[in-house]
């Protein structure tokens, strides 16, 4: 296709994508924009609440809840602010609680690129939602500061080049435990760019706690992960809690009961 071809196809899709907002936002007072896959975790943000409540909403990382959960809880938030404006904390049926904090231009700058787009201007101010302790999982940043890869590890991609040793689609079938810091003990990988890291045994593990995640997510939150990296397709490794990495080939320590004849 020829570059003309290619900037007019783009336009085109752009302009597609303006006009969706605009239907959004006057049929339902504002337009979420997810955003997900890739080496940066999931997020979503408002594009129009601002002419209501004054601000956009942005909510970022938070995999504990699924996509349906995610523009629930906007929605409600939205609506909850209209109602009350300047309120600190809210409540969503069964979702949890929810607290707000002031969005640093460095991360609305490189998030919300749609609101810009949309807006025509550089920085669109915006409240972080921020899910309680109950809810919160490693790839939950603080916006109310500077981006900074060093604080901000699982985000460091937004401006970085990708560091490991492995395809940079690569993704990790985890759990929620394993995304709330709990202690990774095993891990396997079974495609070129797909693993198996859970905490706790996978087999045992319910669906509803099973997420899908860039590696790049538990790596940069746990460094002692990196092992994993180097797995052969087809290779697993497994420890305790006391314990380093070991292969599966590796007989797992077990404890025999001893007596006297």
């Amino acid at each position: 296709m020829k570059q003309v071809d290619l900037l007019m196809a783009e336009d085109t899709k752009r302009s597609g994508v303006l006009n969706l907002i605009r239907a959004n936002i006057e049929r339902y007072g504002h337009h979420i924009y997810v955003v997900s896959g890739g080496t940066t975790p999931r997020f979503a943000y408002t594009i129009g609440a601002s002419e209501s409540i004054g601000t956009e909403l942005i909510l970022a990382g938070a995999i504990l809840y699924m996509k349906d959960d995610l523009v629930n809880i906007i929605n409600e938030l939205v609506s909850q602010m209209k109602e009350l404006p300047g309120r600190k904390i809210s409540e969503v049926a069964g979702l949890g609680s929810f607290t707000f904090r002031d969005v640093d231009s460095s991360w609305a700058g490189e998030l919300m690129l749609g609101a810009a787009d949309y807006y025509q201007r550089r920085h669109v101010p915006a409240l972080q939602i921020v899910p309680d302790k109950t809810h919160w999982t490693i790839d939950v940043p603080d916006l109310s500061v500077p981006w900074s890869a060093t604080k901000e590890p699982v985000w460091q991609w937004l401006r970085e080049p990708w560091i490991y040793p492995v395809p940079e689609n690569s993704t990790a079938t985890t759990n929620l435990a394993a995304l709330r810091r709990g202690r990774v003990t095993e891990a396997a990988r079974w495609e070129e760019s797909e693993w198996e890291i859970f905490a706790g045994a996978g087999p045992d593990i319910p669906k509803d706690e099973i997420r899908v995640v860039s590696i790049g997510t538990l790596v940069a939150a746990d460094a002692s992960l990196l092992p994993v990296l180097a797995l052969p397709v087809g290779g697993g490794l497994w420890r305790d809690a006391d314990s380093d990495w070991h292969p599966w080939k590796a007989k797992r320590p077990t404890t025999e009961a001893q007596g006297s004849a």
